[in-house]
């Protein structure tokens, strides 16, 4: 391989349904008013489901959340940017996971080039986090859909991606927490490792030994 190409949101970084108890505590909500965990247990949010479904796209998903939670605090029109914003804290860094940095380390010591493609990244997160968002000046191109519009799983997002990177499509491996873009990504020619929120180190794992990171030939 020539490269790792990571979706951001609940792969590099710690996904909302890890730390809902943080959640509520941070935003002055009882235990357990924030019910829903997504993958973590679909069997407690029948929204993820209907999105994992494709009856809902994942912007939708967290629109409808945000505007449930803002709701539940007296605001009228809550966004995912209000939202992410009120639960996040004051250092970004803290929402990226450790074994996602190890990883991003450990390809570009090989000499592998790393980027990062996401739907959302600016639109939920903000520029200002980004801009404090150390893993982002360790990456070599990051294809964001706030901007280009171009959402996975459509071809032509994971294409632009490849050619922000400079390598062809069987020379990247993919990583993302959605089965459709999962899909997406194997459709254009990549190899692609479905990552599983509910065991992100075992995901992580995965990840480097498909790479052949500590060992001495790295081949696809």
């Amino acid at each position: 391989f020539d490269a790792l190409l990571l979706d951001f949101g609940n792969v590099v970084s710690i996904s909302v349904f890890e730390r809902q108890r943080e959640n509520e505590a941070i935003l002055g909500l009882a235990p357990g008013t924030l019910g829903w965990l997504g993958p973590v247990d679909p069997r407690t949010d029948p929204l993820w489901r209907r999105m994992s479904a494709g009856e809902i796209s994942e912007r939708d998903y967290w629109a409808l959340r945000a505007a449930e939670v803002g709701r539940m605090l007296g605001h009228a029109a809550w966004t995912p940017l209000d939202f992410i914003g009120a639960i996040r804290g004051d250092d970004p860094n803290r929402a990226v996971r450790e074994c996602a940095l190890r990883t991003v380390a450990q390809a570009r010591a090989a000499g592998l080039r790393v980027g990062v493609v996401s739907n959302e990244l600016e639109l939920f997160w903000g520029r200002p986090f980004m801009e404090r968002l150390a893993l982002l000046r360790e990456i070599d191109a990051l294809v964001d859909a706030t901007h280009t519009g171009v959402l996975k799983p459509d071809p032509r997002a994971y294409r632009a991606a490849l050619e922000a990177l400079g390598v062809a499509a069987g020379r990247a491996l993919f990583v993302d927490d959605q089965p459709r873009n999962v899909e997406g990504a194997r459709a254009v020619g990549m190899e692609a490792i479905f990552f599983d929120i509910a065991d992100p180190e075992g995901s992580f794992a995965r990840v480097r030994e498909r790479l052949g990171l500590g060992r001495s030939v790295n081949t696809p």
